[in-house]
């Protein structure tokens, strides 16, 4: 059993047990005392490790290095966001990504440059909790995991189909694995130091900031861009 699958299993096992003892005025964070204190330690890990590391890859290698480095990881994530385009009866968001894989891994040498941008190929990023978002699914209580972040219950089930479609997944040596994964994750980090001190900045309250930023980002990416103001709406066909 792989080490997201556990955390999985103990994210859904700590919602099942806090749901029925935890009050919180914000009904789409019942955990909210228990996501906060996850919360903490997770920030407290990027204070002390992840965000220092990252600072110094950012700082020792040069621009084109890290934008190949994410052209790379982005045209992996492409290949499944075909297979959750499909899923979800978009064609023609289908037919992008495709064209998106195609491109980038010839012409573009492997991904590591993105030639389908540059010629308006537009990139439709898609995991199975979205498409599971599509046909109907509610996302569920907000859910802060360790070591991964904000999800809900609905990206929570999602997130061992999205495994599956990570072709990263698929190489056989486990220290290669281990190390692109390892890199993609100090890589994306990276990418986003400047607006994780804005975050710093701006927030009082960066746990509910982050949240409801995450949370209204997942609802547009369901309803594309214009979410009804009820809830309970199903998504659009």
């Amino acid at each position: 059993m792989s080490v997201l699958t556990r955390v999985c299993l103990v994210a859904v096992m700590v919602l099942l047990q806090a749901c029925a003892t935890v009050a919180n005025p914000d009904r789409r964070d019942p955990l909210e005392s228990v996501n906060r204190s996850i919360y903490g330690f997770n920030d407290g890990l990027d204070t002390a490790l992840v965000k220092p590391v990252a600072t110094v890859y950012r700082d020792v290698t040069p621009d084109w290095f890290r934008a190949g480095v994410g052209n790379f990881f982005n045209n992996i994530e492409d290949v499944w966001s075909t297979v959750n385009n499909v899923l979800q009866g978009r064609g023609e968001y289908a037919i992008d990504s495709a064209k998106r894989v195609a491109v980038n891994t010839t012409v573009g040498l492997l991904g590591t440059f993105d030639i389908a941008s540059k010629i308006d190929i537009d990139k439709h990023p898609a995991n199975f909790g979205l498409t599971l978002g599509r046909w109907g699914v509610g996302p569920g209580p907000y859910v802060v995991l360790p070591l991964i972040g904000p999800t809900t219950l609905r990206g929570i089930v999602g997130m061992p189909v999205d495994r599956q479609g990570n072709l990263i997944t698929y190489v056989d040596d486990e220290g290669t694995r281990t190390g692109a994964t390892a890199l993609n994750l100090i890589n994306l980090r990276a990418t986003y130091l400047q607006a994780g001190d804005v975050v710093d900045g701006a927030a009082l309250d960066k746990y509910s900031f982050i949240r409801d930023a995450y949370l209204q980002r997942e609802r547009n990416k369901v309803f594309d861009g214009n979410p009804p103001e009820e809830d309970e709406a199903p998504p659009p066909k």
